[in-house]
């Protein structure tokens, strides 16, 4: 297949003219077979996100074929080939059944791919626990993810931790070069948060929430993240975070350190109404999604709307929000050898977009679904 003259995605998040040739599923240096024109259309590559819990109904902690089922195919529906959901806070025997159902997962023809998992939980601060269930919050500790990594057969690509908690930092120390470590539902300081990234924390979970606010005179994990982490994590849904804090964020980061998530929950492609997340109820009305003392429990939106939002309404240019949806996931995840981006020899997932941003056309593995 060849979609002929169109304006294509560059990693550092320029775009030229060309065209782009699939083969064999993969993008390639020419190609025979259908001529797809694409006159006015933009070419960027299917989005990674590796952060978020569910979609039609459906919650990966469910640890079903028919939930992953679901949920590939409706993140694969909208322009996501590559998907590492999140875990919530549960016992490790909970865990310990998602992610022998993962490991046993295959992927289903017009499904994303399942590339990983991220530890969202349980080792967390009771303060900052936000939809976390308090129940089941659990001090750091590496041998407990090392058995769950076994179970799961390496598919787990993040773990999640609060650097303040006893134990916090000697965890990271030990599995800092086995996982990407990400701080995240914490209370930590600076200095704390600091102390983390040089032990070997990499990341920053869904900036600004479920941390202390940022200040001048302490800046938090915010402010160490923004000194030390190669990522921090933005929830762009318009209800997480304020535009002029995406903005902020953009600039000070840059945009090779910044991931778009989704975030979303099992509300995500559903009607407004009563849901659960974590065992916990959550009520969706547009795209709030809120326990019932009103914390906000995920999103209710997907990573591509998530990504438009950026640029429509909050000033993002396209090339920065492509990079932090697909480039920097993939990076972040070690799979960018084989997504995020339409460079030869990677998975040909397309995302075909107009000058308003809709989609007209999206490809999975170099077939078309829409």
């Amino acid at each position: 297949m060849v979609i002929q003259n169109a304006r294509l995605f560059q990693p550092n998040g320029s775009f030229r003219a060309g065209d782009l040739f699939i083969e064999d599923g993969r993008f390639a240096a020419s190609a025979g077979g259908e001529v797809l024109g694409a006159d006015g259309l933009t070419a960027i590559p299917g989005l990674v996100d590796l952060h978020f819990h569910g979609c039609v109904g459906y919650d990966f902690c469910d640890g079903t074929p028919e939930a992953f089922a679901a949920i590939t195919r409706y993140e694969a529906s909208v322009g996501v080939g590559a998907v590492c959901p999140a875990t919530m806070t549960y016992p490790e025997e909970v865990l310990g059944r998602i992610a022998d159902a993962a490991a046993a997962w295959e992927t289903v023809e017009d499904g994303a791919e399942l590339v990983g998992i991220n530890m969202e939980g349980p080792f967390f601060s009771e303060k900052k626990k936000g939809a976390q269930n308090a129940a089941y919050l659990h001090k750091p500790d590496a041998e407990m993810f090392r058995r769950l990594q076994t179970r799961a057969r390496g598919l787990f690509k993040l773990c999640n931790i609060a650097p303040e908690l006893d134990g916090a930092l000697d965890c990271i120390r030990s599995l800092a070069g086995e996982v990407r470590i990400s701080l995240a539902h914490t209370d930590a300081d600076y200095d704390t948060a600091k102390a983390a990234y040089e032990a070997g924390a990499r990341q920053a979970t869904h900036l600004y929430n479920a941390m202390p606010p940022y200040s001048h005179r302490a800046p938090g994990v915010i402010g160490a993240a923004c000194d030390f982490a190669e990522a921090a994590e933005l929830i762009a849904d318009g209800v997480h975070v304020h535009p002029s804090a995406v903005r902020l964020t953009f600039r000070a980061f840059g945009d090779d350190r910044v991931i778009l998530i989704s975030d979303s929950m099992m509300a995500a492609g559903m009607p407004d109404g009563e849901y659960s997340l974590g065992g916990q109820p959550v009520t969706v009305r547009g795209n709030l999604a809120t326990l019932a003392d009103g914390t906000i429990a995920g999103s209710a939106t997907n990573l591509l709307d998530c990504m438009r939002t950026a640029v429509r309404e909050m000033g993002i240019p396209l090339g920065s929000a492509v990079k932090a949806a697909a480039v920097n996931p993939a990076k972040a995840i070690g799979v960018y050898d084989r997504y995020g981006s339409l460079e030869i020899g990677k998975t040909a997932n397309v995302i075909l977009l107009d000058d308003a941003l809709e989609v007209k056309g999206i490809f999975l593995r170099g077939k078309r679904l829409r």
